[in-house]
């Protein structure tokens, strides 16, 4: 069985949640797309952009 990635959620430079998709979609109340997307190059590329102080960002934790 294959183990699921672990993300870690920020907001600014706060740290907000670290889990599933699953477990991160449920804790923020928002859809799992949502995560996938918060997670996405382009997502962190309007973050960049705008210099919203107040931007989600999503990581997946490497687990090696």
């Amino acid at each position: 069985m294959r183990k699921k990635s672990e993300y870690a959620v920020y907001k600014g430079d706060s740290f907000i949640c670290l889990g599933t998709m699953e477990e991160c979609a449920t804790y923020l109340g928002v859809k799992v797309s949502s995560i996938k997307f918060y997670s996405s190059r382009a997502y962190k590329r309007r973050g960049t952009k705008n210099k919203d102080p107040n931007h989600l960002i999503v990581f997946k934790i490497d687990d090696d």
